[in-house]
């Protein structure tokens, strides 16, 4: 998920996206314990998504 995209979205959506993201952190963190997870990238592309929803959230405010 690129900057720039979610930066078009409310401050509400944004909150409701950093939810899902940390709810499918937390299933891919369970899912690398129990030896299911296939790609172990997607925990730092999630990682950084949540970073990146987090910025734009504090950007928003700011304004």
């Amino acid at each position: 998920m690129k900057y720039t995209e979610i930066t078009e979205k409310s401050v509400d959506e944004l909150n409701k996206l950093l939810k899902e993201k940390k709810l499918e952190l937390f299933t891919l963190k369970a899912k690398l314990k129990t030896m299911q997870l296939q790609d172990s990238s997607e925990i730092r592309k999630t990682r950084k998504d949540i970073a990146r929803i987090s910025t734009a959230i504090s950007a928003a405010n700011a304004n």
